[in-house]
């Protein structure tokens, strides 16, 4: 079980994370992982509130604040105030951060592709109907 345990704390993700942020690095890229994970949920959808973007990355409210902040001081995304509700700030991409899409995105499946040499695609769907498993049993 120990060995176990240093998986489902975060080994493989970890390990992954790491690689993706050296991919970003040799080619020019100059944002975090954890930025990049803001990114995404943008691309996927534009205009979220900051709310939904903890949901989507698991992550806190002050976590989602600051890289917001540091994603705003980088000209890559910008606050609007929400027209149903002012108290609110909608997350929006700048033009600068839609060309950085293609990029990244390029690198995050060279990373997965690096990151699953030689797992089958069995392997993978199990592995992803155990995670799915221990998610929901905690959720």
């Amino acid at each position: 079980k120990g060995e176990l345990y240093s998986f489902i704390t975060g080994k493989a993700s970890t390990a992954i994370a790491r690689r993706m942020q050296k991919n970003f690095k040799q080619n020019g890229v100059d944002i975090t992982i954890e930025q990049w994970s803001v990114l995404y949920h943008l691309w996927k959808e534009d205009g979220m509130s900051q709310q939904s973007l903890c949901d989507a990355t698991f992550r806190d409210k002050p976590s989602i604040t600051r890289l917001v902040d540091n994603l705003e001081k980088l000209k890559l995304v910008k606050r609007v105030p929400s027209k149903d509700d002012r108290r609110i700030n909608m997350i929006y991409l700048t033009p600068e951060a839609q060309k950085l899409q293609e990029q990244t995105m390029e690198l995050a499946n060279q990373t997965l592709n690096e990151a699953l040499d030689g797992v089958t695609n069995g392997q993978i769907e199990i592995a992803k109907e155990v995670l799915q498993k221990v998610y929901e049993n905690l959720k």
